[in-house]
C-alpha cells in the first residue's frame, strides 16, 4: 500500500531526462539490461516501469502504485502477459498522472503542472522507442476520480499524433465507455482499436 506522504509540489522532482540517464546506469537492485525504471528508486512518483525491447506495448493506467523491477503487482503481471500474448517483445507501464497512490482516492486534488510536464516528456520518450507505437488505454473508471485526468489524456493524444501512435483497448468497454482495466483479463485477450478522441469527447460532454 502506498499512501502519499505529501503533495508532489512539496518535493524536488527529478526531471525525466535526469531519471532516464540514471536508469541507464548500473544498479545493484535490478538488471538494467532487462528493466527500464525511471526514476530508478522508490519515490512518491514514477514515470515509467517496463522491460526493454524494440516493440513494447505501452499500457496506460491512471497512476502508479507500489510496483518495481522484479516486484510486479498483479496489474503489471497481467500487462506483461497481454503484451506477450499479442506479439510484443516488451511492455512499458505508463500512467496518466505520475503520483504514486495505491488508492486513487488518495491522489492529490490539484494537478501539479511540473509533474505533468515531466510525465509528458516521459511519454514522448516511450513513443519514440517504436516506429509504430501502440498505446493501450487501460484505466477503467478510475479516470473519474480527478477532474484534471481527462485533460492529461488529451495532452497524451496530441503527443501521440506526432508519433503516429495507434490506440487500443482490451476486454469489454464499460457502459460509460471506459476501457477495461488490465486485471481479470484472459492471458489470450486480443487488443482492439479504441477511439480515444471520441471517448474523451463523450467523457467531457
Amino acid at each position: 500500500m502506498h499512501i502519499p506522504q505529501m503533495d508532489t509540489d512539496q518535493i524536488r522532482l527529478v526531471t525525466f531526462r535526469e531519471a532516464l540517464a540514471a536508469a541507464d546506469t548500473p544498479n545493484e537492485g535490478y538488471d538494467i539490461g532487462k528493466w527500464l525504471y525511471a526514476p530508478n528508486f522508490y519515490s512518491e512518483y514514477r514515470y515509467i516501469l517496463g522491460t526493454r525491447g524494440q516493440r513494447p506495448l505501452i499500457c496506460i493506467g491512471i497512476n502508479p502504485s507500489t510496483a518495481q523491477p522484479d516486484a510486479l503487482d498483479n496489474t503489471l503481471k497481467s500487462v506483461e502477459r497481454i503484451a506477450h500474448g499479442n506479439g510484443f517483445d516488451s511492455f512499458i507501464m505508463f500512467n496518466v498522472y505520475a503520483q504514486r497512490a495505491t488508492r486513487p482516492d488518495d491522489m492529490e486534488r490539484q494537478c501539479n503542472p511540473l509533474l505533468h510536464q515531466e510525465n509528458m516528456e516521459a511519454f514522448r520518450y516511450v513513443l519514440s522507442i517504436s516506429k509504430e507505437p501502440v498505446v493501450w488505454a487501460a484505466w477503467g473508471a478510475i479516470i473519474e476520480k480527478r477532474k484534471y485526468l481527462p485533460q492529461c489524456v488529451r495532452d497524451m493524444v496530441r503527443i501521440g499524433q506526432d508519433h503516429r501512435a495507434s490506440w487500443c483497448c482490451a476486454g469489454a468497454i464499460s457502459k460509460k465507455g471506459h476501457p477495461h482495466h488490465p486485471l481479470y483479463l484472459r492471458k489470450d485477450e486480443r487488443l482492439k482499436p479504441f477511439d480515444v478522441e471520441g471517448y474523451l469527447d463523450m467523457l467531457e460532454g
